[in-house]
C-alpha cells in the first residue's frame, strides 16, 4: 500500500516540479521556447515577475526588480514546485539573491552551464555564446553564474539580427520562425570560422533552443540551451525507478 501525505494545506495540487520565472513580455513563445509550455515532458508553472520588461532586465538593469523576482520565487515555492528556472539568461542579475531567498534549488540563467561545459573541453578550447543581445551582457551577470575571466568566451549578439531585433526585442507581435533560425544559424556559422576552436555552444536567450538543431546541424557542436538545463534540473528532483530483467 502507498500512502500520500499532503504537502501543503493551503492548496489543492501537486505534480508540478519545475517553476519557471517569466518576463512581463509579449511576443510568439513557439513550440521549444521556455515559455512554450509544450516544450516539455513534465508539467511546469509559470510566474510572471511584473515588471520585468525586457527594457528594464536587459537595457537597464533595473536593481528595483530584485523585490518582484523574490517575490514570484517565493510564490512559487509556496506553490509546490521543487526547482525554479528563468526564462532569460539576463535574469543571472539576481541569481545569487534569489537562490538565498528561497529553500528550493534555483536555476534562473542558461549561463550557469558554463562551468560545468568549461570542465568538458580541452584547455585550448572556447566556449561559444550566443546571446539575445551581446552590448547589454556584463561581466556581472557572468560573475553572478561562477564564470571568471579564466573561461575563454566567444560571444555572439542577435541584436543586428532584424527578424529577431523586431519580434524578440521589440515585441511586433509576430514572429517569422523560419527567417529567426537562419539568423542565429548563420551568426553560429560566423562564430565557428572566426573561433574554430570553440568546442560547444551555449545559447543564453529562451527564444532560441528552438533552433538548436539547426545549430547543430550546422557546426557539428554540442549546443546547450535552458532546456538542456531545466531537463537536467528535472532528472535531479524528481527520480524515477528503474525496473527490468537483467
Amino acid at each position: 500500500m502507498t500512502v500520500y501525505r499532503i504537502r501543503n494545506t493551503k492548496r489543492s495540487w501537486d505534480g508540478e516540479s519545475i517553476g519557471i520565472l517569466i518576463l512581463d513580455a509579449a511576443y510568439p513563445c513557439v513550440p521549444g521556447n521556455v515559455g512554450n509550455a509544450s516544450t516539455f515532458d513534465f508539467p511546469v508553472r509559470y510566474k510572471e515577475v511584473r515588471g520585468a520588461s525586457i527594457e528594464r532586465l536587459l537595457n537597464q538593469r533595473d536593481p528595483s526588480l530584485l523585490e518582484p523576482f523574490l517575490e514570484g520565487a517565493r510564490q512559487l515555492q509556496d506553490e509546490g514546485v521543487k526547482a525554479i528556472t528563468g526564462a532569460c539568461g539576463f535574469m543571472a542579475l539576481f541569481q545569487p539573491q534569489v537562490a538565498e531567498a528561497v529553500e528550493i534549488p534555483v536555476f534562473l540563467s542558461s549561463l550557469l552551464q558554463i562551468p560545468f561545459i568549461h570542465r568538458t573541453l580541452k584547455k585550448d578550447q572556447k566556449i561559444g555564446v550566443i546571446t539575445a543581445n551581446k552590448s547589454v551582457l556584463t561581466p556581472e551577470h557572468f560573475a553572478n553564474v561562477g564564470v571568471g575571466s579564466e573561461i575563454p568566451l566567444a560571444l555572439y549578439g542577435m541584436e543586428e539580427q532584424e527578424e529577431f531585433y523586431s519580434s524578440v526585442l521589440l515585441e511586433k507581435g509576430t514572429m517569422d520562425s523560419d527567417k529567426v533560425e537562419e539568423e542565429v544559424v548563420g551568426v553560429a556559422q560566423q562564430m565557428i570560422e572566426e573561433h574554430p576552436e570553440v568546442g560547444a555552444i551555449v545559447l543564453e536567450c529562451s527564444d532560441l533552443p528552438p533552433y538548436g538543431f539547426a545549430v547543430q546541424q550546422a557546426t557539428g557542436r554540442p549546443v546547450f540551451d535552458f532546456i538542456t538545463m531545466i531537463n537536467y534540473v528535472h532528472t535531479a528532483v524528481v527520480k524515477r525507478r528503474y525496473e527490468g530483467f537483467m
